[in-house]
This record gives structure tokens, C-alpha cells and sequence, in this order.
């Protein structure tokens, strides 16, 4: 009997221990840890910089709005 007991606590260990490698993965856009989290907002923000500065052309700064140097602005503070 206690032989039944103990292969069934191993058998229930073992499960749980197996289906939370198994577990579903979180969805597309969801961070996994702070820092995930933190590098993703980083690579967002990275992102939409370059988009701004693709803008810029060969005159400059000038091809700029006042909106997108005013957002530019705002990025970098925020990447620093």
C-alpha cells in the first residue's frame, strides 16, 4: 500500500513538473520579463526614431514638421 502511495505522489509530481515545461507560450506582443518588456518598448521607440530621421532626406532637418521634430524630441529624451 504505501509503495501505491509513493508512485502515485511521483506520478503527480512528474505531471506537474512536465506540463508546466509544456505550458502554452504567451501571445505575440505580450513582454515574458520586466526586461523583455523594457527591451521591446526600446526597440519600439528605436524604431519609430528611425522612421522620423528616414524623413529627413538629404536637406536635413528642415524636411522635418514641427510634429516630427517635436516627436523626436520627445523619443530620444525618452531612450537617454
Amino acid at each position: 500500500m504505501t509503495v501505491l502511495i509513493i508512485l502515485l505522489a511521483v506520478i503527480l509530481l512528474l505531471w506537474f513538473g512536465i506540463k508546466k515545461y509544456w505550458a502554452k507560450p504567451q501571445k505575440l506582443g505580450q513582454a515574458y520579463t520586466i526586461d523583455d518588456e523594457y527591451n521591446s518598448k526600446k526597440v519600439e521607440i528605436q524604431n519609430e526614431i528611425d522612421h522620423i530621421l528616414s524623413k529627413m532626406g538629404k536637406k536635413g532637418i528642415d524636411d522635418l514638421s514641427e510634429k516630427d521634430k517635436r516627436r523626436l524630441d520627445e523619443l530620444s529624451k525618452q531612450l537617454k
